[in-house]
């Protein structure tokens, strides 16, 4: 079975939960606590030299990065598609994907908020406007593209692809920050087209089991 390296509210592993419940697999979590630092330490680091969440394992391989994993088990495993049929609907899909993941992701997830607050000493009113400001940045850009008409139920088409996996953890994401996202219609139409289906559902902080710890 695959094992999935997760933390109920890392973003990235969100993506790939997200993914492998759309492509109807069977996985086992391997949960690591960020908020004790067991990314930074020693056992973790000697599985995933990056010290990242989400990390994917199948058999002997080990991935790291959510759209990589994605993209990995979009071409290796059965189930739907995530990714289109042709190269200029991949390429929109992944880019998509990384206005989400390379441009909002990196400069709101935990290590920069905690930089901010530990080695800056930004109160946590500061570090909220930090995020919401490129938080905002980046929904805005989406939400023009957006306007694309191949977009369609979902980001692209009808069917819910890796940009969605993408869409959907940045919004409740930016809701945990009071992020204004009501402002972004189109982007929260396909969120809310999104929430009807069980592999998000299921996919969302709230659903595994560690978040009980808090």
């Amino acid at each position: 079975m695959l094992q999935l390296y997760t933390y109920f509210r890392s973003s990235a592993s969100f993506r790939v939960r997200i993914a492998l419940n759309l492509k109807g697999l069977p996985w086992e979590p391997k949960v690591v606590w960020l908020p004790s630092n067991e990314q930074c330490a020693d056992p973790f680091r000697a599985v995933n030299p990056q010290g990242f969440v989400p990390l994917l394992v199948d058999g002997e391989q080990r991935l790291a990065q959510s759209l990589a994993i994605i993209e990995y088990l979009d071409e290796t495993k059965p189930g739907p598609r995530l990714l289109p049929g042709d190269a200029l609907g991949r390429a929109r899909v992944r880019s998509l994907s990384l206005l989400v993941a390379a441009e909002i992701h990196p400069l709101n997830n935990l290590r920069v908020l905690n930089y901010l607050r530990d080695a800056l000493g930004l109160d946590a009113e500061t570090i909220a406007r930090w995020y919401r400001h490129w938080c905002d940045e980046g929904l805005a850009a989406l939400e023009r593209e957006l306007a694309d008409p191949r977009t369609g139920r979902f980001c692209h088409g009808d069917d819910p692809t890796m940009a969605d996996a993408c869409l959907v953890p940045q919004v409740f994401n930016a809701r945990r920050f009071e992020t204004k996202v009501e402002r972004y219609e189109r982007v929260m139409r396909i969120f809310d087209e999104c929430m009807q289906l069980e592999a998000f559902r299921r996919a969302q902080p709230s659903e595994q089991a560690e978040a009980s710890r808090g």
